[in-house]
C-alpha cells in the first residue's frame, strides 16, 4: 500500500491526512493552530506544519505530500530567502484604496468616452485575470506595501502566497542557516488556481501578467526558472538512484535551471537588493513557477524539523520529520483544494456552495469566465479547468448570532427554526452584518423586516435567519449561473451544513436538489488526490460520501419574501 498526504494549511489552523493512494481510504490525521490576526509570521505555518506531521504520525512511510491553503495572502523573501514582514493575509482591508486606486489606474489607457476610469478598469482586470481586484488580492497588498513600507518594498526580491512559501521550505529551502538547500528563489513553485487569485495571473492565457504586476509594485517581474534535475540528483541525503527513479516520466514538472550549492553545502547568499531605489526598482521580483497538477514540485531532501524533533526525542517519532525522497506536488488555493476533495468536474452539474464563517458558491467549468462587475471571481482551478467562485461576508455567523440572542445552543436553534412554518410567518432578515460583497453593499447592515406582534416568536427568528442566509448564498448561485455554469445539484458544505434545519431550508430555497457529503477535511482531501495524481500520473477517482441527499422542494414564497424586503434596503452603518 502506498501512502500519499495532504496538507490544508488554512487561516485557523494545519490539518494533514494520510491516505491510501489507491482507495483513497483515511490511515491517519493530525493537526495544528495557527495565530489569530490579519498579518501573521509564516514562521508560525512551518511550525504549524511540522506539528500537524507530527501528530498525524511522520511522513516516513508516505510516497507523495502536497499542500493546499489559504488564498491571496502577500508573503514577501529578501534575496536571502528571509520573510521581510508578517504575511498580510486575504482577510486583511487595509489595501481596499489600493484596489479602488489600481482598477482606476488599469483603466485610464482603455477608458472610453461611455466608461469612467474605473469601469474601464474593471474591464482590463476582467478580460486579463479574469477578476476584478478587491482588498484580499495580492496585487493589492503589493501596492499597499509599496506605498506605506517603502523601506520593505525595496528589499523585495520574490514573492509568494502562503502555500507556496510552504512548498518551498518543505522542499528544503529558506535562509542559509535555517534549511539544508539555502535561500534558492528560483525553486518557488505555486499552481494556477492560487495564481489565479493575485490580480497578476491569467487563467485564459495561463501565464503572468507582467504588466499588471509592474502597474501593481512598480518593478519588473520574472516567473522562476525552476530547479535541474542534475541539481536535485546532488542534494544530500537523497541518492542518484532514488531521484532517477522518481523522476522516471515526470521530469515535465522540473524546470532547467541549475541550482548553486546543490553539493550538499548551503549555497551562497544571493547578491543583496542594494538601498539605492533605483537599483531596487530596476531589479526584477521572482514570481513562483506555476506548476500543474499531476506535475512534480520537487522531492524533499532530509529534512530535521524543528528543535523538539532534531534529537530524536520527541516520543514516537524519528530524528527526520521529513525524509528524504518524498515526491512534493504542485498544491492548490483552498477553494481548488475542496474541489479537488469532492471530485468536480466540469460535466457533472454540481456547484458547491461553502457556509463558513463567510460563505462561497463555486463550480468548475471547462471556459474561463470574466465579470467585469466583479461579483464572479473568474478564478483557475486545480486540475487545468476553471473555477468561477462568488463569496459573501455573512454565513454560519448570522446563525450564530441570532442563537446567542435568542440564547440557544445549535441543536435548540435547530428545533425552534423546524418548529416554524416556510416563510417564518412573515419575518425575513436580510443578513448584512458585515455589509456584504455579493451584492456589493460595504457600507449596508443587517435588517429584520416583516415584524407583526403575532409573527415575533423565537420560532419564527430562528427560521428567518437560516431562510436569510441561505436566500443571500441564493444570490451568488445566481450570479455564478449568469455567466453559463450549468447547476443541476448543490453539494452544500461546511460545519452549518451538518446542522438538520439548515438541510431542509435549503431544499426549500435552492431550485436543484442538495447534497451534503459526509463531513470532512475537503481541501486536505484535495491535496492528497494531487499528491496521488503526482504519484501514479493519474488523478484519482476516489469515491465521495454523503451524509443526506435531498430532493428539490422549493417554497416560492421564502425568496419572494426576501426580494422584498432586499428592495427596502438598509440603514448604512
Amino acid at each position: 500500500m502506498s501512502l500519499v498526504a495532504g496538507v490544508d494549511s488554512s487561516t485557523q489552523s494545519c490539518k494533514v491526512v494520510i491516505r491510501d493512494s489507491e482507495t483513497g481510504a483515511l490511515v491517519r490525521e493530525g493537526r495544528a493552530g495557527h495565530p489569530e490576526g490579519t498579518e501573521v509570521d509564516p514562521a508560525a505555518w512551518w511550525d504549524a506544519l511540522q506539528n500537524a506531521i507530527a501528530d498525524a504520525g511522520g511522513l516516513a512511510d508516505v510516497s507523495a505530500v502536497s499542500i493546499g491553503g489559504q488564498q491571496h495572502g502577500m508573503v514577501v523573501l529578501d534575496a536571502g530567502g528571509r520573510v521581510i514582514r508578517d504575511a498580510v493575509l486575504w482577510n486583511d482591508t487595509r489595501s481596499a484604496a489600493a484596489a479602488t486606486a489600481l482598477i482606476a489606474e488599469a483603466g485610464r489607457a482603455a477608458q472610453t468616452d461611455s466608461a469612467t476610469a474605473a469601469e474601464a478598469g474593471a474591464e482590463v482586470y476582467a478580460e486579463r485575470t479574469g477578476s476584478v481586484p478587491v482588498a484580499s488580492f495580492t496585487a493589492t497588498k503589493l501596492r499597499w506595501l509599496r506605498d506605506a513600507e517603502p523601506a520593505n518594498a525595496a528589499r523585495v526580491a520574490a514573492v509568494a502566497l502562503p502555500h507556496d512559501w510552504l512548498t518551498w521550505r518543505l522542499l528544503g529551502y529558506g535562509p542559509a542557516d535555517e534549511s539544508p538547500l539555502g535561500p534558492v528563489l528560483d525553486a518557488l513553485t505555486t499552481d494556477r488556481s492560487d495564481a489565479s487569485g493575485t490580480s497578476y495571473w491569467s487563467p485564459a492565457a495561463t501565464a503572468y501578467d507582467f504588466d499588471l504586476f509592474e502597474l501593481a509594485f512598480g518593478r519588473p517581474a520574472v516567473e522562476a526558472l525552476g530547479v535541474a534535475e542534475a541539481a536535485i540528483e546532488e542534494i544530500e541525503g537523497s541518492s542518484a538512484e532514488l531521484v532517477d527513479e522518481l523522476l522516471d516520466g515526470l521530469q515535465p514538472g522540473f524546470g532547467s535551471f541549475g541550482v548553486d550549492g546543490a553539493s550538499g553545502e548551503a549555497p551562497l547568499e544571493p547578491p543583496a537588493v542594494g538601498e539605492d531605489s533605483a537599483e531596487a526598482a530596476a531589479t526584477p521580483v521572482i514570481l513562483p513557477r506555476i506548476v500543474q497538477s499531476g506535475d512534480v514540485a520537487g522531492v524533499t531532501v532530509d529534512h530535521p524539523g524543528d528543535a523538539a524533533f532534531r534529537d530524536g526525542t520527541a516520543e514516537g517519532f524519528p530524528a527526520s520529520l521529513i525524509p528524504a525522497g518524498i515526491l512534493v506536488g504542485a498544491g492548490a488555493g483552498d477553494n481548488a483544494g475542496a474541489a479537488l476533495g469532492l471530485g468536480l468536474n466540469a460535466t457533472a452539474g454540481d456547484v458547491v456552495i461553502s457556509i463558513g464563517t463567510s460563505g462561497t458558491a463555486f463550480a468548475v467549468t471547462d471556459h474561463p469566465v470574466a465579470d467585469a462587475t466583479g461579483t464572479v471571481a473568474g478564478f483557475a482551478d486545480a486540475a487545468g479547468a476553471f473555477l468561477p467562485l462568488i463569496a459573501t461576508l455573512n454565513a454560519a455567523r448570522i446563525l450564530a448570532s441570532i442563537s446567542t440572542v435568542l440564547g440557544v445552543d445549535y441543536d435548540e436553534f435547530a428545533r425552534l427554526a423546524l418548529a416554524a412554518e416556510p416563510g417564518s410567518g412573515g419575518v425575513v432578515l436580510v443578513p448584512y452584518f458585515e455589509g456584504e460583497r455579493t451584492p456589493n453593499l460595504p457600507d449596508a447592515t443587517a435588517t429584520f423586516a416583516g415584524l407583526t406582534l403575532a409573527n415575533s416568536t423565537r420560532e419564527n427568528f430562528a427560521r428567518a435567519a437560516i431562510e436569510g442566509m441561505l436566500c443571500a448564498l441564493a444570490d451568488g448561485l445566481a450570479a455564478v449561473r449568469s455567466l453559463g455554469v450549468d447547476a443541476r445539484r448543490v453539494l452544500l458544505v461546511g460545519g452549518a451544513a451538518q446542522n438538520a434545519a439548515v438541510q431542509a431550508v435549503a431544499a426549500e430555497v435552492f431550485d436543484v436538489p442538495v447534497s451534503i457529503p459526509a463531513p470532512g477535511e475537503y481541501v486536505a482531501d484535495g491535496a492528497a488526490r494531487q499528491a496521488a495524481w503526482t504519484l501514479t500520473g493519474t488523478r484519482p477517482t476516489w469515491p465521495v460520501a454523503f451524509a443526506a441527499e435531498l430532493a428539490a422542494a422549493t417554497v416560492p414564497l421564502i425568496t419572494q419574501q426576501y426580494r422584498r424586503a432586499q428592495s427596502l434596503g438598509s440603514l448604512p452603518r
